[in-house]
């Protein structure tokens, strides 16, 4: 990735000199398959007689004309700038390119129906890549207004931030979006100039996309239109009323919580196909990955995740696009703020009413593993140029930074805390700003002194650890009490922390629920809590109860006893999910052995009924078991593990979530004859299992499952997907071959990847998937040198998604042992100069080793296992 870099020093430089106005984009999506044409005139102030730069990455350059003066494109256009020398007060400038569409999820996104050839194109800019698709200054603060004309084939809808005009009539022609494309009729749709914005939310999407409208009415009078689009193949499973009925439910929600209307003319949300992420908020044009668009049954966790999404995309519109951050220090603000309000948000407007138990099993999971990695950083983190932010799209920024905001939010009151954020968007609307911008506004409404706050919380890395000290009387109530705080020697900050503390009984109907609950600050290493002197000792003692802290806990004895023997009978979702979370960091932190973890996930996970947390615990199980345990008895635990959770699925509800996880779970472990007989069984019909349908998507992972196995030939995989020509079966079929069991299946997969720059996003992603899913592990071993000598190549030669996809999914991470780390230690000792976004990945791989050797080491110690 030579030549696309940006640091700091070069956009505050820039922003000293330049000024920017507006935007003319005029882009030509007729000239062909590969290529468009682009037209970018800016319009900017600068100080007279400086120099400066636009960013742009272009096949070619063919014009670049300042205030008048044609300019030599050899000599001005390289490493992804068009430099602009001897600027005046008032400029023009005016760069005619050939950009080029790609398939890596960056720029302008190119991708072909399988199902019927059309053709779909969605632009993602986030971080730096609109200068992809017409030339720009291409940071945050330097926002402007932007006017889009689009030349395309005339029954394409054509969609941007404002809303779409009607087309006006351009001509017919042949070859629009290829050689083979016959002659049609072309169109132009001239946008109206969008309000003041960052040129990384702009958008276009544009195809024969399936359109569904509706409208809203804004607490300002304003009528809104609303918009959902998706494939046109993809259109009979596209839910919009539900759609439309979360957004306007969110939309009630965010105006009156922000006392602050919607800030824009419309509100299209697209549905796009081979996507990198979840979501992306640009403004009026939403762009979201089609996994959403359930074409088959999914669980309640992804039904509740899109409607986590939506709003988190939607509270953006306020949080990120009418106000934005001056650089990418503050991204974390953005998305830490979209995911607190999301979070919120659902539990309170929706359905979905027990979203803060969602909140701890996934974001809360996420953050407290990112946040022991080596590359953790504080929430405010030094981003000094592009690659560092492009690797800080992690657990801190997304998931720690709302942990916190919960706790601010309980720390400053939520009253003031909306009135502060209302008084942030009123003053700053349509500018940038920065993190104290925002605290200013937050202690004038709450009289508070955040500056210590700050500091101990946004400006230093690392999680605590709260556990119960205490001695009991003879009675067995408590002598003394006090909750310890601990830090990890790198990171030794000691934090103020607003806790609950819940004591727990058995009652007699064998459930176990909260029978007193304590709140109160505690702060330094060790705060005493009188309150429970001569309380009788509960049988379940559980520091950060309701969730209120980012902290990890540790439970007593006599509380741990309990969990293990009642957890599933815990009444209260939030309480089981910070349980089981509790014992996943004693298990990761080598405190507590992964043979005991499973044991208790297995007595336990057929009464969990929160449906992400089951997801979570279910990723944790087989990560124990395939990665923790002592070495020498995993095969017979994961076989354990694969017959209990077929069990569990035969005993759960028919048609249940709990029935359907488990049926995937119980697939991704099947190795045995036996297990593989089943899944045989209920892949072919020969086993149905009363309730559970196998539909398309299913049935696909169960021919994986098979594929793995040693059960499925590249034939059937074939002949499978002669029957699902889609995307999702194209993606399906490649995690398939790239599971298959030989030698020569693995080569075949790094070889279809590694050796071919042309494959899609989606297709790499889904042949790592399969390329790792290995019984025989052994299938990796050659694999450990060939990774590492292909580190640099990669990086050198691929766009960042797609080294991206490389490095996570082909590290060879199943392997699990000591050989492993030392390859992985090697590589990091020999490469001290390589990009630090390259070593930052290759070091949490290490990390993730040595937790499992460690892990490892504490399972093989514990007698009787």
């Amino acid at each position: 990735m030579p030549g696309t870099n940006l640091t700091r020093a070069e956009a505050q430089e820039r922003a000293a000199i330049v000024a920017t106005q507006r935007y003319e984009v005029a882009l030509d999506l007729t000239t062909g398959a590969e290529t468009f044409a682009a037209a970018t005139t800016i319009h900017f102030t600068a100080a007279e007689g400086a120099a400066t730069f636009v960013d742009l990455i272009a096949d070619s350059v063919e014009r670049i004309e300042l205030n008048g003066v044609e300019l030599d494109p050899a000599g001005l256009f390289a490493d992804s700038r068009v430099q602009l020398p001897g600027l005046a007060a008032e400029n023009t400038v005016r760069i005619e390119s050939t950009q080029r569409y790609t398939n890596t999820g960056e720029g302008l996104h190119r991708f072909v129906d399988p199902a019927d050839g059309e053709v779909y194109l969605y632009s993602q800019f986030e971080v730096p890549d609109s200068r992809r698709m017409f030339a720009v200054f291409e940071q945050p603060d330097l926002k402007a207004t932007f006017a889009f004309t689009i030349t395309a084939p005339a029954r394409w809808k054509v969609v941007s931030n404002q809303p779409t005009p009607a087309p006006v009539a351009a001509g017919a022609m042949a070859g629009a979006q290829g050689a083979d494309w016959a002659e049609q009729e072309i169109a132009t749709w001239t946008f109206e100039p969008t309000p003041v914005m960052s040129s990384y939310i702009t958008a276009l999407i544009a195809g024969p996309y399936a359109e569904v409208r509706a409208e809203l009415t804004s607490r300002d009078g304003r009528t809104i239109p609303l918009g959902v689009f998706c494939r046109e193949s993809l259109s009979e499973y596209l839910d919009a009323d539900y759609i439309f009925e979360k957004t306007r439910e969110g939309f009630a929600f965010f105006e009156e919580q922000f006392d602050f209307p919607y800030p824009f003319d419309k509100y299209d949300q697209l549905f796009v196909p081979e996507y990198n992420m979840g979501a992306m908020e640009n403004i009026g044009a939403v762009t979201f990955t089609e996994a959403y668009v359930f074409r088959s049954q999914v669980t309640d966790a992804m039904r509740e995740r899109r409607v986590v999404t939506i709003l988190h995309e939607l509270a953006h519109m306020w949080f990120g696009d009418l106000v934005t951050m001056r650089w990418w220090n503050d991204l974390w603000l953005n998305e830490s703020f979209a995911e607190y309000m999301s979070t919120l948000g659902v539990a309170e407007a929706t359905e979905w009413t027990e979203c803060w138990t969602t909140f701890v099993a996934s974001e809360k999971s996420w953050a407290y593993r990112q946040d022991q990695l080596p590359s953790t950083h504080p929430i405010v983190a030094e981003i000094r140029d592009l690659e560092d932010v492009l690797v800080n799209f992690d657990g801190i920024t997304y998931a720690k930074g709302a942990s916190v905001l919960k706790q601010l939010v309980a720390w400053v009151g939520r009253e003031p805390f909306m009135r502060g954020v209302h008084d942030y968007f009123v003053k700053h609307q349509f500018s940038n700003t920065e993190l104290p911008d925002l605290m200013r506004e937050l202690e004038a409404q709450s009289g508070r002194d955040l500056s210590e706050w700050t500091t101990k919380w946004l400006e230093t890395a690392g999680v605590n650890t709260l556990r119960p000290v205490f001695e009991l009387d003879d009675d067995g109530a408590y002598r003394s009490f006090a909750i310890e705080q601990t830090a990890v020697a790198e990171y030794p900050t000691i934090r103020p922390h607003r806790i609950a503390v819940g004591l727990y009984g058995t009652g007699a109907d064998g459930a176990v629920r909260r029978i007193q609950r304590l709140e109160l600050d505690i702060d330094g290493p060790r705060t005493e809590v009188p309150e429970l002197v001569g309380v009788a000792q509960p049988e379940l003692l559980l520091l950060n109860d309701d969730d209120l802290t980012y902290a990890k806990i540790r439970l007593d004895e006599r509380s741990l006893e309990t969990a293990a023997a009642k957890l599933g009978s815990v009444e209260d979702s939030l309480a089981r999910a910070l349980l089981w979370g509790t014992l996943w960091d004693a298990t990761r932190d080598a405190e507590f052995p992964a043979s005991r973890f499973v044991e208790i996930v297995l007595a336990h996970v057929g009464n969990e009924s929160a449906s992400t947390t089951l997801r979570t615990l279910l990723g944790q199980l087989l990560l124990s078991g395939a990665s923790y345990v002592a070495p020498e008895r995993r095969a017979a635990t994961l076989e354990r593990v694969a017959d209990a959770l077929w069990r569990l699925a035969v005993d759960a509800e028919p048609g249940s979530d709990r029935q359907f996880q488990f049926v995937k779970s119980f697939g991704q472990l099947a190795e045995s004859d036996e297990q593989l007989d089943t899944v045989q069984g209920l892949f072919d019909g020969s086993l149905p299992l009363d309730g559970l349908d196998i539909d398309t998507d299913l049935g696909w992972e169960l021919l994986i499952a098979l594929a793995a196995g040693g059960r499925a030939t590249a034939a059937q995989i074939d002949a499978r997907l002669a029957e699902d020509r889609t995307a999702s079966g194209n993606q399906s079929a490649a995690h398939a071959r790239a599971a298959l069991p030989t030698a020569a299946d693995k080569e075949a997969a790094w070889v279809s990847v590694f050796d071919d720059a042309n494959q899609p996003n989606a297709i790499v992603r889904a042949t790592g998937l399969g390329f790792t899913r290995a019984h025989d592990v052994a299938l990796l071993e050659p694999y450990v040198e060939r990774f590492f000598a292909a580190l640099t190549p990669v990086w050198e030669s691929r766009s960042y998604a797609i080294a991206e996809e490389l490095i996570e999914g082909f590290y060879p991470a199943p392997l699990a042992h000591a050989a492993l780390g030392d390859a992985t230690r090697a590589w990091l000792d020999a490469h001290a100069d390589a990009p630090a976004a390259l070593r930052r990945m290759i070091s949490e791989h290490l990390a993730g080793v040595e937790r499992a050797l460690r892990a490892q080491q504490a399972d093989r110690a514990v007698e009787g296992h």
